[in-house]
């Protein structure tokens, strides 16, 4: 199953994102996470949010596991740029672009079982003290 997370308007050129982009692309999300957090660059944080996002949107509404989660599809799209400029000599105008990116990151993962969730319901209740380990209740 897919998952869609998007980040929009971000004030940040697409070139520098997308080069901390092609790191993380096609990662597992625990990998990626890790590298996002340990690369020294600016645009690591925008990309770590949407990451997070994602896995949140896979896990909570869509009972995905967050272990089996990969990074399918990464992209960076140009945003609307921001028209600035900066006054010369004898009245003319160097213009400045404030370049904004669009991020759209495609998780995919597989579902929890029935099974999986009673294994770890089972867990829970041994520690409790509820259920005995050979699975006969107390």
């Amino acid at each position: 199953m897919e998952v869609i997370a998007k980040s929009k308007y971000i004030r940040m050129s697409p070139k520098k994102v997308r080069l901390v982009a092609a790191a993380v692309a096609h990662l597992p999300v625990a990998r990626a996470e890790m590298i996002l957090i340990k690369l020294n660059k600016r645009a690591t944080r925008p990309l770590l949010l949407t990451l997070k996002q994602g896995v949140a949107n896979a896990v909570g509404n869509f009972g995905l596991i967050k272990e089996s989660l990969v990074i399918k599809r990464l992209e960076i799209g140009k945003g609307p740029s921001y028209k600035r400029g900066r006054p010369v000599s004898r009245g003319q105008w160097h213009p400045i672009l404030k370049r904004t990116c669009h991020i759209r990151m495609i998780l995919e993962g597989t579902e929890k079982t029935q099974e999986k969730v009673e294994k770890k319901e089972n867990i829970k209740k041994v520690k409790e003290g509820k259920l005995k380990k050979n699975g006969s209740k107390s």
